[in-house]
């Protein structure tokens, strides 16, 4: 069962499940937003680069975010709508990173009686290392 909008705490870590990338999904994801540069499909061309090798595009947050989040998380509620987000990219994540989110609510309130949530979720490699961070706001169901 989802949190509804009352029981979601600013501040309370959101549950998260860590994903291994794979080259496969990463290029499924690839082909269906059309970025078919070499970087992340042609592995000898990926080494002449400053990346020394295949990395994801800067996007893969998109994929990540559903990957990394249960399917009973309160961001996954159907009916949920984006209403905005800003993204910094730290690192390229790789294929074979595994990647662990960390997220939670910010703040929630109503504004023109939408409920709206502003939420932060930072992704990290096996390293520790920050991959990207972004902060977005949602308006939930009612």
């Amino acid at each position: 069962m989802r949190k509804t909008w009352e029981q979601i705490v600013p501040g309370e870590p959101r549950k998260t499940i860590p994903y291994t990338l794979t080259l496969e999904a990463m290029q499924k994801y690839c082909r269906v937003v059309g970025d078919t540069h070499p970087l992340y499909f042609d592995e000898e061309y990926a080494k002449t680069t400053p990346y020394k090798g295949l990395i994801a595009p800067p996007t893969i947050h998109i994929l990540l975010m559903f990957a990394c989040t249960p399917a009973d998380d309160w961001m996954r509620s159907p009916g949920t709508v984006n209403a905005g987000q800003s993204w910094s990219y730290n690192l390229p994540a790789r294929p074979g990173d595994t990647i662990r989110l960390e997220a939670r609510a910010l703040d929630k309130f109503i504004k023109k009686d939408r409920l709206f949530v502003v939420h932060d979720n930072v992704f990290f490699n096996q390293h520790n290392q920050v991959i990207c961070s972004g902060r977005g706001q949602t308006i939930r169901p009612a």
